[in-house]
């Protein structure tokens, strides 16, 4: 296979250790701004992706509405920080964001070393590659010797180098420090092979002129478990940002949508679903907001369901199953600890 070369831009990723973060102090900031910052990847369909208009949308989008309709009453008040690869950590444990939300990969090393702590896992994924159809692979086995366009500052950085090393197969990195750069390298043919997360590819697919002259190979090389992250150091913000990713989930196990919310607060009997709805205990309480709070998320947003369908399905511009992140209930392995 022939090798095309690219730029390489080399961008390292600082390692912040200690906890600038002191307990209270975000929730304190966002009520006294009226405001959630929330980091978002630059440009990544179906997670976070801003129109022609700046309007925003996607599955961690949607999540960083949930905890604004919790903590504020009001779904929309977000601000979106773009955000690099490179970028975010540092920022996050800076305050620079109150939560990050960016289709972020849950490992060891960010959990132990990076200031930030995950809140859970919207999003069970693996990294991949897409090729050009013309070129003809059918397996990764096949990539000996590519050039491969991936994104600095990554876990995919690192994974396709394990993937190669593992089975023996030699490749040429071509790093970028952004999404766009790095997506608009292999859509231009500056590199034979995009790797990144699975849905990352897909999104990536939806924006070159003719999708159809690309190919996700069916190689999963990694696990992706990916999911918001606040930083350390303040733990009741970590509550809240963990709660509200476990009821947005369990909203949609217990049948609960944005359609019949009211209906369901009004008439259910079933118990879990009354604590979620706040008609039975205040489960607000515990977390330092009011009895509603859960009830606003599915009033003002919607499920995980309704938001994965929406962002991220069949019927959307990505066309993803929902596979093994269906709920546990319905074949996949997606499960939220109770609100009781």
């Amino acid at each position: 296979m022939n090798k095309i070369l690219g730029s390489v831009a080399l961008v390292g990723l600082s390692c912040v250790c200690a906890s600038t973060v002191f307990a209270g102090t975000v929730l304190d900031k966002v009520r006294k701004n009226d405001v959630v910052v929330c980091g978002v990847n630059t440009a990544a369909p179906g997670f976070s992706n801003a129109d022609s208009k700046g309007q925003w949308t996607g599955l961690d989008v949607d999540y960083c509405h949930a905890l604004a309709a919790a903590v504020l009453g009001d779904a929309n008040k977000v601000k979106y920080v773009p955000l690099n690869s490179p970028q975010r950590f540092s920022a996050l444990q800076a305050g620079e964001v109150d939560v990050l939300a960016r289709n972020t990969t849950w490992n060891l090393t960010r959990d132990a070393s990076l200031g930030a702590v995950f809140v859970g896992i919207n999003y069970f994924d693996g990294q991949g590659f897409m090729v050009p159809k013309k070129l003809n692979v059918k397996s990764a086995k096949q990539l000996n010797g590519a050039t491969i366009c991936v994104q600095s500052g990554t876990s995919s950085e690192k994974s396709v180098a394990d993937y190669f090393n593992a089975n023996k197969l030699k490749y040429k990195a071509v790093l970028f420090d952004t999404t766009e750069a790095t997506q608009g390298a292999f859509i231009s043919g500056r590199c034979q092979v995009y790797t990144t997360d699975m849905s990352d590819l897909a999104g990536a697919r939806t924006r070159a002129k003719n999708p159809d002259d690309f190919v996700i190979l069916p190689d999963v090389i990694s696990k992706e478990p990916l999911g918001p992250s606040v930083a350390k150091g303040d733990n009741e913000w970590f509550q809240i940002a963990r709660w509200v990713l476990n009821a947005w989930i369990e909203a949609e196990e217990l049948g609960v949508s944005k359609a019949n919310v009211d209906s369901m607060r009004d008439t259910s009997v079933n118990p879990n679903i009354q604590r979620l709805l706040g008609k039975a205990e205040d489960m607000g309480k515990l977390l330092g907001l009011d009895k509603d709070w859960s009830y606003r998320i599915v009033k003002q947003v919607g499920n995980y369901g309704e938001s994965f369908d929406k962002n991220l399905g069949p019927n959307s511009s990505l066309k993803l199953p929902r596979g093994v992140n269906n709920l546990w209930t319905n074949g996949g392995i997606l499960y939220a600890p109770p609100v009781r």
